[in-house]
């Protein structure tokens, strides 16, 4: 699939805002973490990514019924749905400087991931949580994203990678008190 940035201006994809709060001091704190003992940007990454996808909980899996959007309050609060744990992921790169741009696929519902640029190209991630049936890894050389799109049953990747969330995303995320109610509004299309 042939990415499209949504800008072309690199910088873009470094941007600090009220989602991604890389400048946080709980998102801070947490990179300095990751970032200690790792070789080079790609471990730092790659650390990142499994920190995220390890350690907070999708909470669809885990049953837990807050929302979490901002990316502070992800890693505070320890739980998100995909779109929060790649907002998660995108602040923590973002913090060491590694260009992240969010990006989406289409199911019954919109799912969101990551893509990271490195060595003049984008990579795309998912930091969604392994579970039965879903073996997501970091990976600079293919994918091994959560779920592959199945254009027969007209799902689809969507090749724009947003220097910020899709405001369909963060107006679903905002707009609920919890979970149950949050899989009622979720997006089915950007």
């Amino acid at each position: 699939m042939q990415m499209i940035q949504e800008t072309a201006d690199l910088s873009a994809y470094l941007v600090a805002d009220e989602v991604i709060d890389h400048r946080h001091a709980l998102v801070r704190e947490t990179a300095a973490r990751l970032a200690d003992g790792v070789a080079d940007s790609y471990e730092y990454a790659r650390a990142a990514f499994e920190f995220v996808r390890d350690t907070i909980p999708h909470s669809q899996d885990s049953g837990d019924l807050r929302v979490t959007w901002r990316a502070s309050d992800v890693l505070e609060q320890g739980t998100g749905i995909c779109y929060a744990k790649a907002h998660a992921l995108t602040a923590l790169l973002r913090a060491e400087d590694i260009p992240t741009a969010l990006c989406y696929q289409k199911f019954d519902v919109v799912h969101g991931l990551v893509a990271v640029r490195f060595n003049g190209a984008w990579h795309r991630q998912d930091p969604r949580g392994n579970k039965p049936g879903v073996d997501a890894r970091f990976s600079l050389d293919g994918e091994r994203l959560a779920f592959t799109p199945d254009p027969s049953s007209n799902e689809m990747d969507y090749p724009v990678l947003y220097a910020a969330p899709h405001p369909v995303v963060l107006d679903a995320l905002k707009a609920a008190p919890d979970r149950p109610y949050l899989w009622n509004t979720l997006p089915t299309a950007l």
